[in-house]
């Protein structure tokens, strides 16, 4: 209670002295970890909160806050990460060839939120095209945050000619977020979604339920994507599994979708990924993702899709 107090009364460092006594002699107290953990993070040691819920979900992997804070951390513990990716799309129905796509990103924490610089190339239809992009994640306060994006290509045939987005998002009580928002796509006309999704950590899982809604003069196109993660350590070590309906702006397979009719088309996806950390620093990931669409009206296929990446942080 004392900790607690000196905590409240912003006296960061003797409530860190007073909580690491505490837990010398009781160090599987999970209390006390989380109130370690919180201070550290309020002192901005981010690397030692993480050694310090990382040291938590040893003790107990299934305690829901841990997994929250160890989420929340993962993103500040390190000043710079870079990042590839690659994605494989194959088509038994609608196209002969396969598509390919590679991600090449960049990403600065600094104190006012994180910036990311992406560089993606696409081989689709026999052609090839780059798009540039840039998103951050401004923090408004220990609640508040926003998304904000935007990204440029200079042809507009495989990816938009440009692109914009932004959101509202919230850390709620009871380990539950949300998040309100809009994603804008020019070909050769606007395509504009508002999207809404509702997240919930428990235990070592996190559930997240997102829509996107499309209107146009005529009629509302929407979808939806239910995901489960399951995590097995710290924040980059998980097993994801997602299913859907509808076609979400953010997949890399609907880049070159130019039109509001196409998003009127029936979709029903079903995936599943694996994300790991080696020696803290180094984080791989590998998914796989079902697609059975309707290419035009009453004609369906399937797609597959196998997707690898890798970053570092430093």
């Amino acid at each position: 209670a004392y900790t607690s107090l000196e905590y409240w009364n912003d006296d960061y460092t003797s409530a860190l002295k007073i909580v690491e006594k505490g837990l010398e002699s009781n160090p599987n107290s999970e209390a006390l970890w989380i109130l370690k953990v919180k201070i550290l993070n309020v002192m901005e040691n981010y690397r030692e909160a993480q050694n310090a819920v990382n040291a938590l979900l040893k003790i107990n992997p299934k305690n829901t806050e841990a997994t929250e804070l160890a989420v929340k951390i993962n993103e500040l513990s390190a000043k710079n990460a870079f990042g590839v990716s690659y994605n494989y799309s194959h088509f038994d129905e609608q196209f002969a060839d396969d598509w390919h796509m590679v991600t090449l990103s960049y990403k600065r924490v600094t104190s006012m939120g994180s910036v990311i610089f992406k560089g993606n190339y696409a081989n689709k239809f026999r052609d090839n095209e780059t798009q540039f992009e840039v998103e951050a994640y401004p923090k408004l306060s220990d609640m508040f945050y926003l998304y904000v994006g935007a990204g440029y290509s200079n042809e507009g045939s495989i990816f938009p000619k440009y692109r914009t987005g932004a959101s509202l998002n919230a850390n709620l009580p009871k380990s539950f977020e949300a998040e309100i928002g809009y994603r804008q796509l020019h070909f050769s006309e606007d395509i504009w979604m508002y999207t809404a999704a509702v997240g919930k950590y428990y235990s070592n899982f996190w559930f997240n339920l997102r829509t996107y809604i499309t209107p146009d003069s005529e009629n509302i196109s929407h979808s939806y994507t239910a995901t489960v993660r399951y995590y097995t350590k710290g924040a980059q070590d998980y097993y994801a599994f997602q299913i859907g309906t509808g076609i979400s702006p953010e997949e890399s397979r609907n880049n070159l979708l130019n039109s509001t009719e196409t998003f009127k088309l029936k979709t029903y996806k079903l995936g599943s990924e694996y994300n790991f950390s080696v020696k803290r620093r180094n984080f791989f990931s590998i998914s796989a993702t079902y697609f059975n669409q309707e290419y035009r009206p009453g004609e369906k296929g399937n797609q597959y899709d196998i997707s690898l990446g890798y970053s570092r942080k430093f």
